[in-house]
């Protein structure tokens, strides 16, 4: 069979599973637009701002329409946030303290967070280790919370932020759905009421009905070059909550007793305001091409997850490769089926704040923009792809194939 065939099988083996995206963007789109028009979103809330940004309406009215989408008390959405990575260190800069321990019940996190925290290979004098901040982790068992180990350790009171890192960022373990996270909270919190509950959302946004605050959450970070800036916003990230959180994130981002007050949106605001509009749409689409991507590579012979027909908790795919040449090849494949620098050849290298050499695809509009089709994952064992994103469908097809095409022909 060739690929123009298997194309055609699969699209008709997948058709249930998307038309269960479909629904849910349905869904999403619907609580978007009434968080629009219950927060009277105008015209003039589009103009932006320079120098300090004093008490801005636009950038106000953004963040009060993503509390509204997230259920949460208050929000900081700012383009001077410039990574997930860098909103999770504000929020864990902001809310811990010199001998207070955060913990994370999800295993070790994220490489870049890892180096935040102080427990990477790469040692950073500004980490939180450096400041005195404990840290400790429970490991997942069989990709399910183990709500025994937990419960045990919070019970104990002497734990100040727990961390739930929704995505499997670059391990082997499933990514966590809404309804798996709502079980931990409740568990956590039939032991320990004071402990600050945190959830690292990136990837995540809009792939369910429900978001983190909404189960019981503190705090949910994430960043607007993935799923809620649909490739539209050119920079940003989020910290939704707790009113006396955000309060402190806002503080350790700009400077105490100035907090939320400042922050110029520097003609942005057209662009965070239409990203999140076409975000329901766009995080379908990425969804899409991931069961795409997931079921023809399936039948090609490779190991995935999730399979194509399992429910989802992020944009994430992984394809397990098993070379290093198979894992150049395919991000090579992604990198050549892009839109932008199609001609650029990727190859593995070193990285701030990853401890492997890494080989990244990413013909973005935006740079590093992983909303966008992407392809990434470090050099050793088992050699996995990590793909996520796709603007469109059509595209995010287009992508996939050419890059089994290149992986195949070379």
């Amino acid at each position: 069979m060739n690929l123009e065939e298997l194309e055609k099988q699969v699209e008709k083996e997948i058709q249930p599973k998307l038309e269960e995206v479909e629904e849910i963007c349905k869904k999403n789109s619907k609580k978007v637009l009434e968080a629009f028009q219950e927060c009277n979103l105008q015209e003039s809330h589009l103009n932006s701002s320079t120098g300090y940004g004093i008490d801005e309406a636009g950038r106000n009215k953004i963040e009060e329409i993503y509390s509204k989408i997230f259920k949460a008390e208050d929000s900081l959405v700012r383009v001077q946030l410039i990574s997930g990575t860098h909103a999770l260190s504000v929020t864990l800069s902001a809310l811990l303290r010199p001998k207070d321990t955060m913990i994370s019940i999800t295993g070790a996190p994220y490489d870049t967070l890892q180096t935040v925290i102080g427990i990477g290979k790469e040692e950073s004098k500004s980490s939180l280790k450096a400041f005195d901040i404990k840290y400790e982790q429970i490991e997942l068992k069989n990709n399910e919370f183990d709500i025994e180990k937990i419960q045990s350790r919070l019970a104990k009171k002497d734990v100040k932020l727990v961390e739930i890192q929704r995505s499997r960022g670059y391990s082997t373990r499933k990514s966590l759905t809404i309804e798996k996270i709502e079980k931990a909270i409740k568990a956590i919190r039939e032991v320990n009421q004071e402990v600050i509950i945190m959830v690292d959302n990136c990837y995540g946004e809009f792939v369910e009905e429900k978001e983190p605050i909404e189960v019981g959450a503190d705090i949910a970070v994430g960043s607007l070059m993935k799923n809620l800036g649909a490739g539209i916003a050119t920079s940003g990230a989020y910290i939704v909550g707790r009113k006396d959180l955000i309060e402190l994130c806002s503080e350790r981002l700009t400077a105490p007793g100035v907090g939320k007050e400042i922050g110029p949106s520097l003609n942005q605001n057209t662009l965070l305001i239409k990203g999140l509009f076409f975000a329901p749409s766009v995080v379908a689409s990425s969804l899409k091409t991931a069961i795409f991507a997931s079921r023809i590579l399936e039948k090609l012979g490779y190991e995935v997850e999730p399979k194509y027909n399992e429910t989802r908790a992020d944009i994430v795919q992984t394809i397990h490769l098993g070379t290093e040449e198979d894992l150049v090849k395919f991000c090579q494949g992604i990198q050549k089926s892009s839109p932008i620098d199609s001609n650029v050849i990727p190859f593995p290298s070193d990285m701030g704040g990853y401890d492997d050499k890494v080989i990244m695809a990413a013909g973005t509009f935006t740079q590093g923009s992983t909303i966008e089709l992407s392809c990434d994952g470090p050099i050793r064992e088992p050699f996995i792809a990590y793909m996520q994103g796709g603007l469109t469908y059509e595209y995010g097809k287009l992508g996939i194939l050419g890059a089994i095409k290149h992986m195949k022909n070379n």
